[in-house]
């Protein structure tokens, strides 16, 4: 099953007449930045969602630019089961914000668990590298590991440095002890 797809203008159009915008990405990405008036309904959340909030008003799903929401088309329609319209935005919040339209940034909170965990792996990878090369051979045993720990992270879907950052405290006000939060 599919939804129908819009662009952000006209989701903006039918915002203004009453329609609920809803936000999947995860609790971190919404935090930080998000489109005015959006509900988050995470998806590692969706089962637990409850749409009879919104009274058969139409649902428009977003997340970042697009790719999530669209392969998580049967999901929602799912959950949505007929109650109301739904539709998505093509392009998520980056086509939104392309087109001009207004977005909170809350620079405040921590940048998304997903790009804390591509910045730690990246600078282990590039220092182990480097001080392979410069200082001992054995440095070079820390890319192979953060390699190896991508590779079981991609295969399983388990990411142990982002269980870690998870914990870190400017982390601590976006992953209360009662969120889950996606660890891929």
């Amino acid at each position: 099953m599919s939804l129908p797809v819009l662009t952000p203008a006209e989701a903006k159009l039918r915002l203004d007449q009453g329609a609920v915008l809803v936000d999947i990405r995860e609790t971190d990405e919404h935090a930080r930045e998000k489109i005015p008036g959006a509900h988050l309904m995470a998806l590692s959340r969706l089962d637990e969602a409850n749409l009879g909030q919104w009274d058969g008003k139409p649902m428009i799903f977003h997340c970042k630019s697009g790719a999530r929401t669209k392969a998580n088309v049967g999901r929602l329609s799912a959950k949505v089961g007929g109650a109301c319209e739904a539709f998505i935005i093509d392009g998520g919040i980056d086509a939104w914000k392309t087109a001009g339209l207004p977005v909170t940034v809350d620079r405040r909170q921590p940048l998304e668990l997903q790009r804390q965990v591509q910045i730690g792996a990246g600078s282990m990878a590039f220092l182990g590298t480097l001080l392979g090369v410069l200082v001992s051979s054995w440095f070079l045993f820390v890319p192979a590991l953060v390699g190896a720990g991508l590779m079981v992270a991609g295969i399983t879907g388990f990411c142990g440095m982002a269980r870690i950052l998870i914990k870190a405290p400017w982390n601590r006000r976006v992953y209360a002890p009662t969120q889950k939060a996606s660890m891929a």
